[in-house]
């Protein structure tokens, strides 16, 4: 073959495989966002107990332009919806990851047994920042203590200390609408650190002093609670009302860096204490599970990230431009190389209840406990969730959890390997 020929072969690939008059279709914007329910709600919560609060830079933010585009951004559209209670807030705190995955167990306790229940979130962060601080001394300051965590970890806390009505405890002090933990986490890693510097190990003696300042803040938590005239501790109401098993639950993971059909460890901050139970499959398995547990009834808790320019809170939907990356080309590797380079974090918990097949494309209707889902009409239907394209989660939700009959064939992969 002659230089000439080979020349002319470039040229036509090259041709072949660029876009279309060399332009996308969707097109980028800079907006400054105004002032929405983080602002205007949580804030002015903040501001009747407290003298002064840091006003908010006004910063440029990219995203997609979406005006003009028509997207299935109402919940009276998602008839497949599953029952779950109404969104509520997580306030100014960072435990999405409580109220997603609670969420998604209220979900549960009514698929499984008929009950409609709002359960206590602030009861499990409780006893997760107990767990976290015997971690951090165990290991000698070498583990993470912060806000975040995971959904198995409220599984996990449920199985240790159970769980209890948010009727017997909200963790909210008099008077205030919203959770703030800020002060809290900082008196507490303030003071963890300083057991640090004086290498003072004496768990109990640690783990009193955390309580004694999460009960200044958000209140002990009872031991004991009443129930239909009967009193009982959380592990039996776990057990003997709601009817929950903790064991029935398994998170399912979806990226290369970790063997395909093995129990990993999923190697984000979140997962302090380094659970290795997650299900790693390929993406088109992850994508394929997800899809038809939701069609057969259940709901899912799920998380990745949520800080994309596709991901627009005025019309609440989440998309992924095809200016980041086209639809067709969203794989494995596409998945893994921004998990690689931390553009795509494990940032948000959410809890999928729904779904909707549009123009051949899946649409999930999403219950979310952030404040970027209630900036919109707070009497309208979508106040506190989200519609996520199928692209969105291909590419950025990392893993779900659900109970294990709604996998059961896809767990059988992992007992041979």
């Amino acid at each position: 073959m002659n230089l000439r020929n080979l020349y002319g072969m470039i040229i036509t690939g090259l041709v072949l495989f660029m876009p279309v008059n060399g332009q996308n279709k969707d097109k980028a914007i800079f907006t400054i966002p105004k002032p929405g329910f983080y602002q205007n709600s949580i804030l002015k919560d903040d501001r009747e107990v407290k003298e002064q609060i840091t006003p908010l830079k006004e910063n440029k933010v990219f995203g997609v332009d979406l005006s003009g585009y028509q997207f299935p951004n109402k919940v009276e559209l998602y008839k497949n919806h599953q029952w779950h209670n109404p969104p509520v807030s997580q306030g100014n705190t960072n435990t999405c990851w409580c109220f997603s995955t609670t969420s998604f167990l209220e979900s549960e306790v009514y698929r499984i047994n008929k009950m409609k229940v709002k359960l206590s979130e602030m009861y499990t962060v409780y006893w997760e920042y107990v767990e976290k601080t015997r971690r951090f001394i165990q290991e000698r300051g070498n583990s993470a203590f912060d806000e975040g965590s995971e959904a198995n970890a409220v599984t996990r806390t449920w199985g240790k200390y159970g769980i209890i009505p948010e009727s017997d405890y909200t963790g909210l002090p008099v008077s205030r609408k919203f959770h703030n933990h800020e002060d809290m986490i900082t008196e507490m890693k303030a003071y963890l650190q300083s057991l640090k510097a004086n290498s003072a190990w004496d768990e109990e003696a640690a783990v009193a002093t955390i309580k004694s300042i999460m009960n200044h803040y958000i209140g002990e938590p009872p031991s004991e609670i009443i129930v239909d005239g009967k009193k009982m501790n959380p592990k039996q109401y776990l057990h003997d009302v709601i009817r929950i098993n903790p064991d029935d639950y398994v998170d399912i993971l979806s990226y290369e860096q970790e063997p395909f059909y093995k129990h990993v460890e999923y190697k984000v901050p979140d997962n302090w204490w380094h659970s290795s139970d997650y299900c790693n499959v390929p993406l088109d398995i992850f994508m394929e599970a997800l899809k038809k547990v939701v069609h057969n009834g259940y709901t899912v808790s799920i998380g990745g990230d949520v800080s994309e320019p596709g991901f627009d809170r005025q019309t609440q939907c989440a998309i992924v431009p095809d200016f980041d990356i086209p639809s067709a080309y969203i794989n494995d590797d596409a998945r893994q190389f921004r998990f690689s380079n931390e553009t795509t974090t494990d940032d948000h918990g959410l809890h999928l209840v729904g779904y909707l097949e549009k123009d051949g494309k899946d649409w999930y209707l999403i219950k979310d406990s952030g404040s970027g889902s209630r900036n919109n009409d707070p009497n309208a239907g979508e106040f506190g969730y989200y519609f996520f394209s199928s692209d969105y989660v291909k590419l950025k939700m990392m893993d779900f959890m659900v109970h294990k009959d709604a996998v059961k064939d896809l767990l059988e992969k992992f007992k041979s390997n």
